[in-house]
């Protein structure tokens, strides 16, 4: 993993986007404070404020890995009682380890376009430098990887494809964030699918059913509707960055559309799962949970600049909870 951070802004560039950041209609207080973090991020030395290193790993974007483990573990049909070790110790790797690894990685190398949109973040906000944050990032991969063995000999190679997913996703070569369709797509499978079929893998050390398979990939694509959603909050960053986010490519009320259009198809998709197995119980629940966010998703492509985190707040709540019911109508 490259280490090298980028040089620090010429005046003639930090003046473009000091330009670019007026016409883009942002006060004057808050041009200062950006400002002020561009300078942050690219400061040499090691800093690291022990206060920041939990918002740096970001706890809010957990849950999701998290509950797609359990997911994965609730679909084998075994007795969640007789393996809640495999189960904790999944989660923690899932979330505050692995998830939390790829958020360290990924402020690292976004922390130029985070001195735009989110300035309070560690590194632009001048806590952590971007050489702590490396410091953090391979501790929380070194701990992941004896977590994962701890589980299974397996579950390591999981892992590392999980650290190369990260990579992949925001470092170079690759850097697949700079294009929605791409990363999105990424993001979707390492929260979502790989963490998924992680779980069902850790309770049986054998093949997942095509059921289990078949759900994991789904949900994994209907997450790309999740993060177009997420990139909402990002656009003006994202717009002066040149980063090719879903919003930034096609305007804010198709990506909405777009977003609700995928998120839909793929649980109608679980749902015909559900009825080719003869669940019919889960069905109707599923259904019911997809139903409810139609008219959410109609406010949502209204105003979905000022609905978006409101939306994945409570409408993607629904879509997550439909994962787990899925989950559980395709138990043997």
């Amino acid at each position: 993993m490259p280490m090298n951070g980028r040089d620090i802004p010429t005046p003639e560039k930090q003046q473009g986007i000091a330009e670019k950041l007026l016409q883009s209609g942002v006060s004057n207080s808050r041009r200062k404070i950006i400002e002020q973090a561009l300078e942050n991020v690219n400061k040499p030395g090691f800093r690291i404020e022990p206060s920041a290193i939990v918002p740096l790993m970001k706890p809010v974007t957990w849950f999701p890995p998290m509950w797609a483990f359990a997911c994965g573990v609730v679909s084998t049909g075994e007795n969640i009682a007789d393996n809640w070790d495999i189960l904790l110790r999944g989660v923690l790797l899932a979330g505050p380890l692995m998830c939390a690894m790829s958020q360290t990685m990924n402020d690292y190398f976004d922390r130029e376009v985070d001195a735009i949109n989110e300035p309070e973040r560690p590194i632009p906000a001048g806590k952590i430098s971007k050489s702590a944050s490396w410091l953090i990032t391979f501790a929380l991969i070194i701990t992941g990887f004896l977590v994962a063995l701890s589980i299974h000999p397996y579950v390591v190679v999981i892992a590392f494809v999980g650290v190369l997913m990260s990579h992949a996703y925001s470092g170079p070569p690759i850097r697949a964030k700079r294009n929605g369709w791409f990363g999105n797509l990424i993001v979707g499978l390492a929260y979502e699918g790989v963490a998924w079929l992680t779980g069902s893998f850790a309770i049986t050390q054998g093949v997942p059913s095509a059921e289990t398979i078949a759900l994991a990939i789904i949900f994994s694509i209907g997450a790309h509707g999740i993060m177009t959603l997420n990139d909402f909050k990002s656009i003006v960053g994202d717009t002066i960055r040149k980063v090719a986010s879903i919003p930034v490519q096609l305007g804010e009320k198709k990506a909405a559309l777009l977003a609700a259009i995928i998120m839909d198809v793929a649980q109608l998709s679980a749902i015909t799962i559900l009825i080719v197995k003869g669940s019919i119980t889960t069905t109707v629940i599923a259904l019911i949970l997809l139903l409810a966010q139609l008219p959410m998703q109609k406010i949502l492509i209204a105003n979905p600049k000022e609905k978006a985190v409101w939306y994945n707040a409570f409408g993607t709540l629904l879509y997550v909870l439909s994962m787990m019911v899925c989950a559980v109508g395709i138990r043997p």
